[in-house]
């Protein structure tokens, strides 16, 4: 009798527990959401520099990690030598280059190709897009060691070595950020910016002047030596939406030249 009393219990309580489950709400399994990848056209740039000017090149369209409407109005435009870089469509670009690094500009107005090689000229005041390589390893080293010096302390000893040189002296590399900037790390060798309107920052460390409208980029290290990439961009309120997307392809770009380099070695 005991024994069928217990039975009856066990029954009663396997009921009782399969009805909750039944009657409890059960939450799908989270799916990791999926990369959206979309193609956008490559443009090729003209250059001029150390050796004299160079055709832009061919280059295949490139297939980047963002939506299909995006991709719509976006390009990958690149000189060369250098990075390439997303930007508007329809966009003018020209390069840069020397033995100390290349840089390229990208702007919805035409770019006077010789006002970049000029020494009065002060700079981009409108729309632009610039993307910069400085190498460690030469005279690209001083731009270099100035930007450590400013964001990048982990690498003082790089500055250090500069300066322990003679050509230039330790007050032409100021320690610490520029006081407006606003910076965001994504480790000990990116760093983001954004420079505010009407002020000197990371972003007028560039081509770019200071304009009632703010600058905003990323600065990150990479190489032995180290290098330093420097991307510095001003663009329109109606692009605002696709800014986030060039900053990170950038940054995966540079990450991938990084992996090549550790897989070379």
């Amino acid at each position: 009798m005991k024994s069928r009393l217990m039975l009856v219990v066990m029954i009663l309580s396997a009921a009782s527990t399969e009805a909750q489950l039944a009657s409890s709400p059960v939450k799908p399994a989270e799916v990791p959401a999926k990369a959206s990848y979309a193609t956008v056209p490559f443009v090729g740039c003209e250059s001029d520099g150390q050796v004299g000017p160079l055709k832009a090149p061919m280059g295949q369209s490139k297939r980047v990690e963002i939506s299909e409407g995006a991709a719509l109005r976006l390009a990958y435009y690149k000189a060369k030598y250098g990075f390439g870089v997303l930007a508007p469509r329809g966009w003018h670009c020209f390069s840069i280059y020397g033995s100390s690094g290349e840089s390229l500009f990208v702007s919805p107005d035409s770019i006077d190709t010789k006002s970049l090689f000029s020494s009065e000229w002060e700079g981009f005041s409108a729309q632009v897009i610039q993307v910069s390589v400085s190498y460690g390893g030469t005279s690209g080293r001083f731009q270099v060691a100035k930007t450590i010096a400013r964001v990048f302390p982990a690498y003082t000893s790089f500055v250090q070595n500069v300066i322990a040189e003679g050509i230039e002296t330790a007050s032409d590399f100021p320690t610490g950020p520029y006081p407006g900037d606003k910076l965001k790390y994504r480790g000990t060798r990116v760093v983001e910016f954004e420079t505010p309107p009407n002020t000197k920052g990371l972003g007028t460390d560039s081509r770019l002047r200071s304009t009632p409208s703010p600058i905003g980029g990323v600065e990150i290290l990479f190489g032995e030596e180290p290098n330093l990439l420097q991307l510095a961009m001003r663009i329109p309120d109606s692009n605002s939406e696709i800014y986030r997307i060039i900053v990170e392809q950038v940054e995966s770009d540079v990450a991938q030249v990084k992996n090549d380099l550790s897989s070379a070695r």
